[in-house]
């Protein structure tokens, strides 16, 4: 069946509160690890995630760096309007080089309080004391969001400047204000690029003693970039997909990433994290449109999947991009993905995932289930009745399944 048909209260669970982690363990790797594969279901802890992970398999993470995306600006009249940077306008090409302006910028935002926000009135924060000053202005009004202009008096970069006057944008279910450890703590050990409003949070529980560990199995670590977007979060409210709008999310890939694919095609190729898989899984379809096969238009749109006919495999299509990349001089891939991975999607370069447990009625929970089907429900059923911790700051799984 057509994942566009598929219900959504056939994908939802009982979370109670206090299943939620709301703070993270002391220690990153402390984290409970349930290990799935086959309807089996054993029980460890992340420090011990190597031993569950075959030699010579290739484990592939998502090195996007949350930024301080939360701005509060106060009027004179004492009120507060917090202005949540979602995205770069589309003027610029990507989230890399728009963190990199200077002096101003135009970006998409949700506005808490906007009624509050009288026409024409230019809100004002100080950067520090030394008299730099960030102004926004109101730009435009759009069905799912605002423009505003940010500006500042400094040549600072704007992801330089988030991070002097942002506060980090802890998920909406964690019903507390970011403090000091969050700064860390929501933030993976191998972040590199600014760009995400939310962490991949399966990397979270990642130390330097599990990448020795791996290391010495001679298992592989390789990194593409996935700009998590807030839709992240968003619950599917429709009563079919059909009617759930996918949020797109800026990917970044080296051309390195797709030779290691290749070369590691025959061993096991892990996900860690959902927006892994979602870069990794997205690379096949863009191959098949090298390969001259389905929509030519850039990028991954929602149901592309489960619309293009083509027995073209994993390798070829691989290659077809590598050799794309090669013609046009392009050292890394960058553009936008929307791919909804939901029953009824074969995976096609992964075959294990390492992830944390999701909320019901999510995109995310779907993707699970695409991969391990309706045990999905025998795996959340054990973590809740096994003291797992649920959600960004929770405990984790790790779900092999055959590609």
């Amino acid at each position: 069946m057509h994942p566009k048909y598929l219900s959504i209260k056939d994908f939802t669970y009982q979370l109670p509160e206090d299943k939620i982690a709301f703070h993270p363990l002391a220690e990153r790797d402390s984290s409970k690890l349930l290990v799935y594969y086959d309807g089996v279901i054993e029980e460890s802890v992340y420090r011990n995630i190597a031993d569950y992970i075959p030699d010579n398999s290739l484990l592939v993470f998502n090195n996007t760096k949350v930024v301080e995306a939360r701005l509060l600006f106060q009027k004179q009249s004492g009120g507060v309007i917090e202005i949540f940077c979602l995205e770069p306008h589309e003027q610029y090409t990507d989230i890399t080089s728009a963190m990199l302006q200077s002096q101003k910028i135009l970006w998409k935002c949700l506005i808490g309080g906007a009624s509050k926000w009288k026409h024409g009135l230019v809100l004002e924060k100080d950067i520090d004391s030394s008299g730099l000053n960030l102004q926004c202005r109101f730009i435009e009004r759009r069905t799912d969001c605002f423009v505003v202009e940010l500006s500042w008096n400094s040549p600072l970069s704007f992801a330089e400047v988030l991070h002097k006057v942002g506060a980090i944008p802890l998920p909406p279910y964690i019903k507390r204000n970011a403090e000091a450890e969050d700064s860390e703590r929501y933030q993976t050990i191998y972040a590199r690029h600014d760009g995400s409003v939310a962490a991949p949070t399966a990397g979270l529980h990642f130390t330097p003693a599990i990448f020795e560990k791996l290391k010495e199995k001679n298992i592989q670590t390789d990194f593409v970039t996935l700009h998590v977007g807030a839709g992240t979060f968003k619950p599917v409210k429709a009563g079919t997909m059909e009617e759930h709008e996918m949020h797109a999310e800026f990917i970044d890939v080296s051309i390195e990433l797709i030779e290691n694919l290749i070369k590691n095609l025959n061993n096991t190729i892990i996900a860690v994290g959902t927006t892994s898989l979602r870069t990794i899984e997205s690379l096949y379809w863009l191959g098949v449109k090298k390969s001259g096969v389905g929509s030519q238009e850039s990028g991954v749109s929602q149901w592309e999947p489960y619309e293009t006919d083509t027995n073209i495999s994993v390798k070829d299509a691989l290659i077809a991009l590598l050799d794309w990349m090669k013609k046009n001089n392009l050292r890394r891939l960058i553009t936008k993905t929307q791919i909804i991975i939901a029953p009824g999607y074969n995976p096609k370069i992964v075959n294990a995932l390492i992830t944390n447990f999701h909320q019901p009625r999510s995109t995310l929970l779907l993707l699970v289930a695409a991969l391990i089907g309706d045990d999905w429900r025998k795996v959340y059923e054990y973590a809740l009745q096994n003291n797992f911790r649920f959600l960004s700051y929770g405990d984790g799984c790790l779900l092999k399944f055959n590609r």
